[in-house]
């Protein structure tokens, strides 16, 4: 039996209260008004309604449209939705600065967060926009330098079991152990009518860490492994392997996106060591980071991003 802490099959959830309603309309003004620096000047025409003297512009508008990506032959009626959605928002906006919620310490700091976040975006920007794009020799480069990501590429069907982590006991623990097969294991669970969901993963050696590939691939077939995602426990069996190798041309997009990703890191990483050489840097109730030589990022010795079509119908 094997164990691993992390995979990504995880799903994120969120919920929104009406303060983090309230925060969000908040922080869009601020973002708005950044946007809005150095040009106080308004063409005529430019301004489509006022709300209580506060104007709503055709840039504002304009934003918007872009933001909600509306085709051209929608334009003329999501123009008027939002508009109405802008007043709306700049009611809610003046009525919360009216009850003072804009001072309040929670939205103060989000507001500075988004301000911080902005600024710091807008630079980086100008700086992503020099990066070159990655040439065909790099990406062929890249290509036949990670056979096992392309060319010799494996697939992966398994068969999962998914329990909760409070039921994952020693008992169970053992009788995994002892286990010929997952059938085994589900009878096991069956007769204590321990609850369970069934299913089926597809995943490839380009989708999965090159170590839990290599495991995977010198695995018996049959033979369990165990991945715990905090609240929930999978044990997981490999069915079959089978090649499933990827051309250099069907490859090249995923491989240029990630050189493309890899290269915007390593600029960014080269201006922040220009600035930080720049700056007086002190820490008073922090301690200085240990000088650790240079770093290489788990990101960087990851495969590009893919997924399997059959992954992605899985909802994975």
């Amino acid at each position: 039996m094997i164990y691993f802490d992390t995979l990504s099959f995880g799903k994120i959830r969120s919920s929104i209260s009406y303060k983090s309603l309230i925060t969000a309309i908040l922080i869009l003004a601020v973002a708005a008004a950044l946007s809005a620096c150095g040009s106080k000047e308004k063409k005529a025409g430019q301004t489509l309604a006022r709300v209580d003297g506060e104007e709503i512009t055709m840039l504002q508008l304009n934003e918007e449209l872009q933001r909600a990506n509306v085709q051209r032959n929608q334009q003329e009626q999501a123009n008027k939705q939002l508009l109405e959605s802008l007043i709306d928002r700049q009611l809610i906006i003046a009525e919360a600065v009216r009850n003072k919620i804009d001072r309040t310490p929670e939205v103060m700091q989000a507001i500075a967060r988004s301000k911080t976040q902005i600024i710091t975006q807008a630079y980086l920007q100008g700086i992503l926009a020099k990066v070159a794009r990655p040439t065909k020799a790099e990406i062929e480069e890249y290509y036949l330098n990670h056979p096992d990501f392309f060319a010799k590429r494996k697939q992966f069907a398994m068969t999962s079991i998914i329990i909760s982590t409070s039921d994952f006991s020693d008992e169970l623990k053992s009788a995994i152990t002892a286990a010929k097969s997952l059938n085994t294991i589900l009878a096991w669970m069956n007769e204590r009518k321990l609850p369970y969901k069934s299913g089926q993963l597809t995943r490839t050696s380009t989708d999965l860490p090159p170590e839990l590939s290599t495991k995977l691939i010198n695995l018996p077939k049959g033979n369990l492994f165990v991945v715990n995602e905090g609240a929930n426990t999978m044990l997981i069996a490999v069915v079959s392997i089978k090649d499933y190798p990827l051309t250099a041309i069907d490859a090249a997009p995923q491989i240029e996106q990630y050189l493309t990703k890899k290269k915007a890191k390593e600029v960014v990483d080269i201006e922040i060591a220009h600035l930080r050489s720049l700056a007086k840097i002190e820490y008073l109730n922090a301690s200085a980071p240990a000088a650790t030589g240079d770093k290489v990022s788990a990101r960087e010795l990851s495969p590009p991003e893919t997924k399997s079509a059959d992954a992605a119908a899985a909802g994975r």
